[in-house]
């Protein structure tokens, strides 16, 4: 044979289960490798690492592995980001892995869709032609019970425009819905492809591992007939069936070519633990058969080019803006991973408007509202609902607190998705709006009183859309009773304005108009003095839920004035205009008694209480002036109260926490000492960090606000940081110890770039460098990521995969990749 002859070896979950010697720990929908696969190559060992520190496989509710396997004298250079992550070695042959998957802003079908494309270029540097042959395999296993359950079935096949692969179906457990893989790459005149439709990790398979790796050594490729074998039998109980797709290729000297892989997963429908099931949204384009695997991967093979086109087309205005540190750039877009990653659920579903004007209870409230709509609005409104259904989303509040679209922290994330993908927000805020409505009055015990209360309250916002049932059983979240909080129904409302004045949807406006001026209603109950302000019970009630507040406090005070403004605002554009009145006149009496029983002259205190911390600095004071600002409403306090505030909270809450290099701490006593009184007031919010560093931006404080903001990139995602990397958790301490890895708040970074976009920044002060051109040495005792300046990001309802590459060159086995 002329040339060389290289194996590049792509491995995908291929590792005998029974061989992990970690532990197993159920979660959300997440995974993570580490495995090995053990065979002979002449007389010495193939060590097969696969490593997915990455995260996230997800299907269905699937179980988090996680695996320390001990490997010495395997070296690695790599380059990451959540987009787009290369490795090289460094033979005459060049190779790089470009990752791409349709995650592109206002783009709500592709979007969808659960597929993969693994971008190999061969640049051959020598003197001689060299062949080279990939190879990509897949388990068939989501992992848990029913990775050895059997039954499950692979079937090789040929598509349309030389795309063929290996059919994967699986048989869930427990009555799940099944789900089918398809791993497949694209024939040309210059690429073969051929499969091995079923192989096996155990001794007793008919084929074997061993007798697939040595096969791809000898030749370089299967035999061609294996096309033709179809659907092979159905694995047994124990045994764990896999496949691979081959594709060779000769690279000639100083040549260079391309070779294509794809992944893609029917999975047409999710299921709730009690009973619920929906078809994810990628149905509408495609079916709801598994089979649609095979149209799944052929779009993806011949799509990527221009789905990689259009994620640089949106990132490359952002990358090339000098004005923005290099660290701010790539953790802007990293965040963005816990849209795919953070147990994301995407379905099909007719958009059902909250605005039931049927429902007796709500009747009475239109009836009497000053509302003007037109018969002519109405029917548009009717068009705009028909043509804007984008589906219904959810995502948890983290992987480890499992409530969906939690909305006291969606308050922070949601910036993410109104600035990329704006519909589903909407749609997010509609289900909201829904559920201010209804009521649920089925017994539930609160654990922090011990007391019981009912499930739902109407008027009251929900702190979450539920667990095992979204949608139909809310509040899944049980510590306290979360009708009684004081933050939820003025976050309800600064959001739905803040969207409806983003997007200039009328109807939009006119279908949630209903539950806003419910949930404003509802809090009267809470101004107990006739102030106009709401007050604090006692106990922690908002999203700081072990930070006991009393009396008025800062944080709900100032989102209570804030949302007075903003329904105020509202009800003139929908034409309510004695509602509009009321919350004006609401407004007017309690600015002036926050102002009074909070301001101390440079900050305003955490409550009007008398306890140790009542006189605390709150990073998150001004929440409320946040939201103000970036929605276009005018400043709730005048400027100095607001700068001061704010230097308050840059000096002492940021600097006095290391310099400024952990993020802004929750809580600070005026003697530079951290709040130590619970858990949360001494911990650092990487999302609160974000937020104030936002509200820092919209005041003109920029150096300020990206010095605080820095001190989360860092702790987080530098080399002298705690290697949080694409699991973001909801906090850490000074000294270190996170709480809540993978987390949605983090997304509030998008809040920052919201900001940016209203208001020009003046010339920012540059943060540490990030190399992002040179790869990082690993070794099993030290694994640091870092960036790429082109970046490729994830889409919203599938895995992030990983590959791993194996070169064999001249008797020598390097580890090219992982991704």
């Amino acid at each position: 044979m002329d040339g060389k002859h290289l194996l590049i070896l792509s491995l995908e979950k291929v590792a005998s289960h029974q061989r992990l010697k970690g532990f197993l720990l159920e979660g959300w929908e997440v995974a993570a490798y580490l495995e090995v696969l053990e065979g002979t190559l002449g007389n010495g060992k193939l060590f097969l690492v696969y490593v997915n520190l990455h995260l996230s496989w997800r299907i269905n509710s699937l179980f988090l592995y996680q695996e320390m396997v001990e490997t010495k004298k395997l070296h690695l250079f790599w380059l990451q980001a959540n987009m787009k992550g290369w490795g090289e070695p460094d033979p005459e042959l060049k190779i790089s892995c470009r990752q791409i998957s349709p995650f592109i802003p206002h783009n709500y079908g592709d979007s969808s869709l659960p597929t993969a494309v693994f971008v190999y270029t061969l640049v051959n540097t020598g003197r001689e032609r060299a062949k080279v042959s990939l190879l990509f395999t897949w388990a068939n296993s989501i992992g848990g019970i029913s990775h050895f359950s059997g039954d499950h079935v692979n079937e090789p096949f040929i598509g349309k425009d030389g795309v063929s692969g290996v059919l994967l179906h699986h048989k869930t457990a427990r009555g799940n819905p099944p789900v089918t893989f398809a791993i497949a790459a694209c024939e040309s005149q210059n690429v073969s492809v051929t499969v091995l439709p079923s192989f096996g990790l155990s001794e007793g398979s008919r084929i074997t591992a061993k007798d697939m790796w040595g096969g791809m050594v000898e030749d370089g490729q299967f035999d061609r007939a294996n096309f033709g074998t179809g659907p092979s039998i159905p694995s047994s109980p124990g045994e764990t069936v896999c496949a691979a797709v081959s594709a060779s290729t000769w690279v000639e000297a100083h040549g260079k070519c391309t070779v294509a892989f794809a992944l893609a997963w029917s999975s047409p429908k999710v299921k709730f633990l009690k009973g619920s099931s929906y078809h994810r949204r990628y149905t509408k384009f495609y079916g709801t058969s598994e089979r649609a695997a095979v149209d799944l991967v052929h779009d993806a093979l011949t799509n990527y080019k221009r789905w990689e086109e259009e994620i640089e087309n949106w990132q490359s205005p952002i990358l090339n803006d000098e004005r923005l540190p290099e660290w701010y750039k790539f953790t802007l877009f990293n965040e963005l991973y816990f849209l795919v990653a953070g147990g994301t659920v995407w379905i099909e579903s007719p958009l059902s408007t909250p605005n039931m004007r049927n429902d007796h209870h709500q009747l009475v409230e239109v009836e009497n509202a000053d509302v003007k709509v037109t018969e002519t609005e109405a029917d548009c409104r009717q068009d705009s609902i028909k043509n804007d259904d984008v589906g219904r989303f959810l995502y948890l509040e983290g992987v480890e607190y499992i409530m969906w679209c939690t909305y006291d922290v969606h308050f922070y994330a949601s910036f993410a998705l109104l600035e990329l993908f704006p519909k589903i927000e909407l749609n997010i805020q509609r289900d909201f709006a829904k559920a201010v409505l209804s009521e649920d009055v089925r017994k539930v015990k609160f654990l922090a009183e011990g007391k019981c209360g009912i499930r739902k309250v109407r008027g009251a916002v929900p702190h979450d859309l539920g667990t095992h049932d979204p949608w139909n059983e809310l509040n899944a979240y049980n510590i306290h009773d979360s009708s009684k909080w004081k933050d939820l129904n003025p976050k309800f409302v600064l959001q739905v304005y803040r969207d409806f004045a983003a997007t200039r949807d009328m109807s939009f406006g006119v279908d949630v108009w209903p539950a806003v001026r419910a949930a404003m209603e509802y809090m009267e109950q809470f101004d107990r003095d006739d102030d106009g302000l709401i007050e604090n019970d006692g106990f922690p009630d908002q999203t700081y839920d072990t930070w006991t507040v009393h009396g008025v406090s800062a944080y709900c005070g100032c989102l209570w004035l804030a949302a007075l403004q903003a329904a105020a605002a509202m009800a003139v554009e929908i034409g309510d205009s004695s509602f509009a009145e009321r919350c004006k006149s609401k407004f007017l009496k309690a600015k002036p008694s926050f102002e009074k029983k909070l301001w101390n002259g440079s900050y305003f205190n955490y409550d009007s209480g008398s306890s140790s911390n009542s006189k605390s600095i709150q990073a998150d004071q001004l929440a409320g002036q946040w939201y103000t600002a970036s929605s276009g409403l005018p400043s709730l306090f005048d400027g100095f109260k607001i700068r001061n505030a704010l230097q308050k909270i840059y000096d002492f809450n940021v600097m006095k926490v290391k310099g400024g290099r952990m993020g802004a701490v929750n809580g600070m006593h005026p003697s530079g000492k951290v709040d130590e009184s619970c858990m949360q007031s001494r911990e650092i919010w990487s999302g609160i960090t974000y937020a104030v560093a936002a509200t820092m931006i919209l005041t003109g404080m920029e150096e300020e606000a990206f010095k605080t903001a820095e001190g989360i990139f860092i702790a987080g995602w530098s080399e002298d940081g705690y290697g949080y990397w694409f699991q973001t958790p909801e906090g850490w301490t000074i000294d270190g110890h996170f709480r809540s890895l993978m987390y949605m708040r983090p997304l509030a970074i998008w809040g920052m770039q919201h900001a940016l976009s209203l208001s020009l920044p003046k010339a920012i002060p540059e943060g540490p460098k990030i190399n992002i051109k040179d790869g990082i040495h690993i070794s099993p005792g030290r694994l640091w990521k870092n960036a790429l300046d082109r970046m490729v990001i994830r889409d919203l309802s599938k895995l992030l995969a990983s590959v791993v590459v194996l070169i064999l060159h001249d008797g020598r086995l390097m580890l090219m990749e992982d991704i």
